[in-house]
């Protein structure tokens, strides 16, 4: 039965991405951090009393670990996550203290490349330029990067040029090379963009002297661990929807948090019908919605117009999960996990560390509390990482700060009168409230005042507010920390790597 045990808000920290470049969070502190992964593997590999569709837990990390080709039961699996984009430096900083971590703890590490999520963040930008790295038409439209073809030949030969003639003027050289040389190796291959990606950008870790695996995530959703997993949340959806919503209020109260749509909204559950926090996906046309259940005769079931699945309770995990795998395989569907599902699915059936950047570090705590309340574990730790790389252009500038002028500007319209304006709002206070005597006197400070825009003091700062307007344009992507890491150079990279080694 579902138990609930309160996670207090002071187990975690408030993290902050770092503001200076270079900077980079590590949560927790590196020595507690390789404590709580042994913690974690020791405290799941003896989880014998949570069973998932009848079977131990452990049973299904053993498997799980094994099916990804991870048979060393003693080493240290440590993991982060991503979709499959063209991310910046602050969630690239996940793969630098995954190797740490790694190394030091004598464990695997691997990058699970989520591709079953909305397509975004697949511009290639850099300061005066940029553009989409597929020219798939279907960019924008299609409900999971998974479909996305990658470039063709031509497009992304235009989009290395065109980088490459901007890095002309720069006095550095993108490391971005090894990530070009993978995409156009595989352009010509059948694969999707999101392989393609994962492929190239894995290279590029390479090449930096990072070692761990990168897998596709969409070919483990057909794993029986998982499926024994998808089975056992849709066979039990009603007390499983009640503690995540349950979670999810908690969570709202503790942060004072009125929108019922944050940080996710709850599962929706009617009379005899119950959402499972689940994609539904049609694989022949590329459709996808959430999984919603219909019970009958007391069961969960997955209905098509032709066709049902019913989801046994009473089945063992890979009874249930080969039943599950051959159903939506006929029908040529998939279940993916949302959010709260995919790291639940990675924390409790397959890592011993999962390393989250603040935004998933957030989310995650409604998971522990999930966790608790269903499967009545105390959660295993999670650790967040993220750095601030800024465009190296952007390094030792002063940035323009709009704000401060305007504040200036103001205060030098009002000094522009000197001592006749304090004289003018004396007698302005003096002056009966609501009085033709108060309008006037008010006017004529205002008549003054414009008569004056011209003093030099105030074309002086309207000249430098100008000029502060237009290197605030420029300094928009300069400042940007959400650019592609490969546009940084090797040696700004290699530095965060090595920040990190130091850290452990």
């Amino acid at each position: 039965m579902p138990a609930t045990t309160s996670l207090s808000t002071a187990r975690y920290a408030d993290w902050k991405a770092p503001t200076g470049d270079g900077q980079t969070l590590i949560w927790p502190e590196p020595a507690a951090l390789l404590q709580q992964t042994r913690d974690n593997a020791k405290h799941l590999g003896h989880a014998t009393q949570v069973r998932i569709q009848n079977v131990p837990l452990p049973e299904l990390r053993t498997r799980m670990r094994e099916w990804i080709g991870h048979t060393d039961a003693d080493k240290p699996l440590i993991a982060t996550g991503h979709q499959t984009e063209l991310y910046h430096p602050g969630v690239w900083a996940k793969h630098a203290m995954m190797d740490a971590l790694s190394r030091i703890a004598g464990g695997d590490g691997y990058f699970f490349a989520v591709d079953t999520d909305a397509p975004k963040h697949l511009q290639l930008r850099w300061p005066g330029g940029g553009a989409p790295i597929t020219d798939d038409p279907d960019i924008t439209k299609a409900d999971w990067s998974g479909r996305l073809a990658q470039p063709t030949p031509a497009h992304l030969a235009q989009l290395q040029h065109d980088l490459h003639a901007a890095a002309g003027s720069w006095d550095f050289k993108p490391a971005a090379e090894p990530f070009f040389a993978s995409m156009t190796k595989l352009a010509l291959e059948d694969v999707t963009l999101s392989n393609a990606l994962t492929n190239a950008t894995h290279a590029l870790d390479w090449s930096l002297g990072l070692r761990h695996h990168a897998m596709l995530a969409s070919p483990i959703f057909f794993a029986e661990p998982f499926l024994a997993l998808a089975h056992h949340v849709c066979a039990n959806a009603g007390e499983f929807a009640a503690a995540y919503n349950a979670a999810l209020h908690e969570y709202r109260d503790e942060n004072a948090i009125d929108n019922p749509g944050r940080p996710m909204p709850d599962l929706k559950v009617g009379s005899g019908a119950c959402e499972v926090p689940l994609w539904f996906d049609n694989l022949t046309d590329g459709s996808r919605q959430r999984a919603v259940l219909v019970e009958v005769d007391g069961q969960w079931s997955l209905v098509l117009a032709d066709d049902a699945f019913v989801f046994d309770r009473a089945l063992n995990a890979w009874d249930a999960a080969a039943a599950l795998g051959a159903w939506l395989r006929r029908h040529n569907l998939r279940l993916a996990p949302r959010a709260l599902t995919l790291t639940m699915f990675f924390r409790l059936l397959l890592v011993d560390q999962f390393i989250h950047g603040i935004g998933g570090g957030r989310y995650d705590q409604v998971l522990d509390k999930l966790i608790a309340r269903y499967f009545a574990i105390d959660p295993p730790r999670f650790s967040v990482a993220t750095a601030t790389l800024y465009f190296p252009g952007a390094v030792g500038q002063e940035r323009a700060c709009l704000p401060c002028l305007r504040l200036e500007g103001h205060q030098i319209k009002h000094r522009v009168l000197g001592e006749a304006k304090r004289e003018l709002v004396t007698a302005i206070a003096e002056a009966p409230r609501k009085s033709l005597e108060r309008a006037a006197l008010f006017a004529k400070m205002h008549r003054e005042m414009k008569a004056h825009a011209h003093a030099p003091s105030i074309e002086d700062w309207q000249h430098r507010m100008a000029t502060a307007e237009q290197t605030a344009v420029l300094q928009r992507t300069l400042f940007d920390r959400e650019l592609f890491y490969g546009i940084q150079s090797q040696t700004r990279l290699v530095g965060i790597i090595e920040r990190y080694a130091e850290a452990f």
